[in-house]
């Protein structure tokens, strides 16, 4: 698939990236654990964290406690206002570096930038799929050190677990809203996220390779809602029961929705708008099924995958 530049996270503006950090979730502490103990297990060291596409900062906060220096990237000014905002401090209180740069420079246009050779860890939180991953991959071979890990994961849309009164018609309903109002609004991004990463471009399938990392040590762990692994999802974090005001909060800071009200914005804050009207057809399911009002909530969860890639030694 060829890369197409993603444009509507990085136009973001300030009060975007707040409520994206207000409608999105972090991720388990598992997760991180997970992530650096598997780096940890071949000699990586802990010192230096570099979140690439960090948003507000969720993984760069989660990963925190584990590192002396943590730095979060994101070519968006919007996100990193965001992220600066809310703030954080690594193992050593030393406060998190939050910078606009793109995942193709990787701090080679700050002052000071990231020096080549500094880096131990290199995460992408549900970012990756907006790379230009033939940019991402010599330069993340450049300021990794020698055994330094790569970890990127990322979930996909909400699936309804079958304990929501009505779950196979809200199942419908939000197909609909995916694959009939938003597929014009997609980007080749949305796609290879849907496909949890089987078409991300790794080192050793770039038409341009890059040897410097071991596809021999490479990692793929995935998490399906009809074969979980024997621990619980990490990224994910398992089924949710969440109420309307926070999904609606949740799918607003969707990027197909963000294009969709591009193209709609008279219907912004209407019931016209796509996501308001999502809400009011599972309301109208849930009341259908017996739900009270005010008591509207659902349950569901989503698919993830962790890919884990280490630089020779």
């Amino acid at each position: 698939m060829a890369f197409t530049a993603e444009t509507t996270f990085k136009s973001y503006k300030p009060e975007q990236g707040a409520a994206y950090a207000e409608g999105r979730a972090g991720y388990n502490t598992d997760l991180y654990q997970y992530i650096v103990d598997n780096h940890t297990s071949t000699g990586g060291e802990l010192d230096t964290v570099l979140d690439v596409g960090t948003g507000p900062g969720f993984a760069a906060r989660g990963l925190a406690p584990h590192f002396a220096h943590v730095i979060g990237i994101d070519a968006s000014e919007g996100m990193i206002s965001a992220a600066r905002s809310i703030g954080g401090v690594s193992s050593t209180s030393e406060p998190i570096r939050f910078e606009v740069s793109t995942a193709e420079e990787l701090g080679s246009n700050l002052t000071p930038p990231i020096p080549d050779s500094s880096v131990d860890l290199i995460t992408a939180a549900t970012a990756a799929h907006w790379f230009n991953m033939s940019g991402f991959w010599p330069r993340a071979a450049e300021v990794l050190k020698p055994g330094g890990t790569v970890a990127i994961w990322t979930i996909t849309a909400l699936y309804i677990h079958s304990s929501t009164p009505n779950h196979a018609a809200i199942q419908a309903a939000l197909d609909k809203f995916r694959y009939e109002d938003l597929t014009p609004y997609h980007a080749p991004g949305n796609i290879i996220t849907r496909d949890l990463y089987v078409d991300l471009p790794l080192p050793w399938t770039l038409e341009k390779l890059v040897p410097e990392f071991d596809k021999s040590t490479f990692v793929r762990k995935e998490w399906r809602k009809d074969r979980f692994d024997s621990e619980p999802d990490p990224i994910g974090r398992g089924l949710q029961t969440v109420n309307l005001d926070h999904l609606e909060k949740r799918f607003a800071t969707s990027s197909s929705v963000t294009r969709w009200r591009e193209a709609h914005p008279d219907a912004v804050n209407t019931e016209n708008d796509v996501v308001r009207k999502l809400r009011r057809e599972i309301e109208r399911l849930l009341h259908e099924a017996g739900v009270e009002r005010g008591k509207e909530a659902i349950t569901g969860g989503v698919e993830s995958v962790l890919l884990l890639v280490k630089k020779k030694g």
